[in-house]
Parts: C-alpha cells; sequence; structure tokens
C-alpha cells in the first residue's frame, strides 16, 4: 500500500489522490447477482478502506472456514501468510540444521515465515525492534534466537547468535541491518527479499557496503511478490490454515476499531508499532 502512494515505477498501479485507498477487506455479501456468491457468505478480496464495496466477483475469494477468526484471513491465513510461505519454501529453502534470519520477525509475514522454516528444522534467528517484541518472537513464536536491533552491540549480539554463520535470509526490512546480515552469509546461501520497510519513506536510499558477500558467497538472492504466482495460492493456504487449527503456527494481531483509525493503524505500522497483523475492524 505504501509503494501505491508514489507516482513512480511499480509493480502496481498508483493510487490516485481522491480515489478509496486500496488494501485486502473480509466482509459479508449483503446482495448478490453473482452466481458465485450468496448473501451471507463471508469474502475475501481487495475491496478497499470502505464500509460498503461493490464488486464484479474478480479476485474475491469465500472464506472456506468460518471456524477461524475472520481478521486470520488478512494475516496468517491470508495475503502475509502466502507471501511467507512462498519465500521461505520457494527461494529460502529451508533444510534441516541450517540457520535461517528473518527480519521484522514479529511482523505478519516474518513471524509465519520463521515458523515455517522451523517445523523443517532450521535454527532461526529474528531480528525484531525492542525487548517486548524479541520476547514474542522467542517465548510465543518459538524462534531460538532474536536480536533487538535498537540496542546495543548489534554486530556482536548477531554474530553470537549466528555462531556457524547463516545459511538463508528472508528479508523485510533493508538498509543497515540487512547490511549487517550479509557480512554473515555462507557459501551458497539464499535470500527470499519480500520488503524494504525502512526505505519506503526515505528520500536517500541506504547504499550496500557488503554488496560483495553476495559473489564471494555465491549467494541466490530473488526478489519476490506473492501475486507473481497465483499456482502457489491454493496450497499455501491448505497448509496455512491446517497449521494453524494444529497449534503449529501462532500468530497475534494488533487491532484498531473504527475506519477512521486505518491511517493512524498505517502509519504506526510503518513506523513498527504493531506486533503480528496489523488489521482494522471497520464496524
Amino acid at each position: 500500500m505504501r509503494g501505491r502512494m508514489n507516482a513512480a515505477r511499480s509493480y502496481a498501479k498508483p493510487v490516485e489522490i481522491g480515489e478509496v485507498m486500496v488494501g485486502g477487506a473480509v466482509g459479508e455479501v449483503i446482495e448478490s447477482r453473482n452466481d458465485r456468491f450468496r448473501i451471507g457468505d463471508f469474502v475475501v478480496g481487495a475491496l478497499g478502506w470502505q464500509l460498503y464495496a461493490v464488486s464484479d466477483g474478480t479476485g474475491m475469494q469465500r472464506v472456506p472456514d468460518t471456524s477461524l477468526p475472520l481478521s486470520l484471513y488478512l494475516g496468517t491465513a491470508g495475503m502475509p501468510g502466502v507471501t511467507a510461505h512462498i519465500g521461505m519454501l520457494d527461494i529460502c529453502l529451508p533444510k534441516a540444521g541450517e540457520t535461517v534470519v528473518v527480519s521484522a520477525a514479529a511482523g505478519a509475514v516474518g513471524s509465519a515465515a520463521g515458523q515455517i522454516a522451523r517445523m523443517h528444522g532450521c535454527r532461526v534467528v529474528g531480528i525484531a525492534g525492542g525487548p517486548e517484541k524479541c520476547r514474542h518472537v522467542v517465548d510465543e513464536l518459538g524462534f531460538e534466537a532474536c536480536i533487538d536491533y535498537k540496542a546495543e552491540g548489534l554486530v556482536e549480539n548477531l554474530s553470537s547468535a549466528t555462531p556457524n554463520g547463516v545459511d538463508a535470509v528472508f528479508e523485510n526490512v533493508g538498509g543497515a541491518v540487512f547490511d549487517m546480515v550479509l557480512r554473515r552469509l555462507n557459501p551458497f546461501s539464499r535470500i527470499a527479499l519480500c520488503g524494504l520497510v525502512s526505505q519506503y519513506n526515505t528520500t536517500d536510499p541506504y547504499g550496500v557496503k557488503n554488496f560483495a558477500s553476495l559473489l564471494t558467497n555465491r549467494v541466490r538472492l530473488q526478489g519476490f511478490i506473492v501475486s507473481d504466482s497465483p499456482q502457489r495460492w491454493p496450497p499455501a493456504l491448505a497448509d496455512l490454515t491446517r497449521w494453524v487449527a494444529e497449534g503449529r503456527l501462532r500468530y497475534r494481531e494488533t487491532v484498531a476499531h473504527g475506519l477512521e483509525k486505518a491511517p493512524a493503524a498505517f502509519i504506526g505500522m510503518l513506523k513498527g508499532a504493531n506486533i503480528g497483523k496489523q488489521v482494522v475492524r471497520l464496524v
């Protein structure tokens, strides 16, 4: 959503001033002329920041299991979860015994990505901002360690947490923290470049200093956008909903109440104020 506020070349059409802000939403069908959807169905799709929306059904999906919280289909059992699933399993290629580093580890995507790596037998180290988030990552999500990037001794702390180097990175932040991780890479490591949240509001992009590590260690780095892989969504969603139901995939939400709170919630998310998925309960 933040990228769509810029009038610049990107993978998505920008939102013009005066248009409804784009975004995923889950809601109830109150009227339908579409044979695919009946009144009373719960659906999820790109309905935007509004209380009511009209759709021709394109891109809309019926919520498969209403026993789970509806908001989950905007988080762990939705686009963020699928992003974590694809980035971790298709690009990071986790193997038992490897060390995986996940930045923004307390966020919606990072928290799921790290837990998926743990399911595959990896030692997972998170990076998050502040002691509360790091406690959540270790105590609730089960990561082996979490580095507080706001604390002193960042380089030393990461080195201590990754004594055997780093085999895979799920990158959500970019900037100086990512640059530091590049120093810990092992030969033939993999990086899933999912986001660069530290750079979205800057006018002076960070210049990577340890770029040579990619060559020296023959690293595979791949940026990806989850919408590029529609064929991967059904199996990913099946895994995610099953793992949540089984208690193997844990999640947390930060909830704002009321449509009028959406801008503040969005700005807070960009500043790292949330733990887990930031959602807005519209009514």
